[in-house]
């Protein structure tokens, strides 16, 4: 059993999860860049709410797994726009090309987190409406979260994107960043589009 502030005890914790995904736990809020065809986007990561999807973004971003690749799918809504990229488990590059990054293909738990809860919840979502005032992070202009593969999972390597409030996706998906500059790029951002690269600033 492992033990966390405050005495908090929990065999599912985020430190739980974090050696079982062999990923370097991160527990602070962190930068990126992305690079993309259209221009720079500069994104927040939500690290102290949610460690275990960042933890296995950033592993992903050091290994250049989302180098020059495409925005594949872009849903649009009167009011927003879902902007997806990341990684098919079919791409060739990742599976054949480059091996040891095949092994990270899995899924990763869906991360909740709720204001008065010292741990986000792990592999369940939320769907009482009455707790959506409690979470942390909402679909807000410039949110990025995991794509989902499943009632209580995520895609290790797809995310998406949203450009304006979208209140019907909280709680069910793993929220783990924010744009802070570059929405104007963000929302210029069409089907094949690239990112050249991701960079982690300070």
């Amino acid at each position: 059993m492992l033990i966390v502030s405050c005495s908090y005890k929990s065999t599912f914790d985020s430190n739980y999860y974090c050696k079982k995904l062999a990923l370097s736990c991160i527990n602070e809020n962190q930068r990126v860049v992305f690079k993309t065809s259209k221009g720079n986007i500069d994104v927040q990561l939500y690290g102290k709410n949610k460690p275990v999807t960042v933890s296995n973004f950033i592993q992903n971003v050091k290994n250049n797994i989302y180098k020059n690749q495409r925005f594949y799918k872009i849903i649009n809504f009167p009011q927003v726009h879902l902007i997806h990229s990341g990684t098919y488990p079919e791409n060739n590059y990742y599976n054949k090309e480059n091996q040891s990054l095949n092994k990270l293909r899995r899924n990763i738990p869906l991360e909740i987190k709720l204001k008065k809860e010292i741990e986000p919840k792990y592999g369940y979502q939320i769907l009482n409406p009455s707790e959506f005032e409690n979470l942390t992070d909402l679909f807000e202009k410039g949110s990025l979260a995991m794509v989902k593969s499943g009632e209580g999972s995520s895609s290790s390597t797809e995310f998406f994107f949203v450009t304006n409030k979208f209140p019907e996706l909280n709680g069910r998906y793993s929220i783990f960043g924010k744009v802070v500059k570059g929405i104007e790029i963000l929302k210029k951002i069409d089907k094949e589009d690239l990112i050249y690269e991701i960079i982690i600033s300070n």
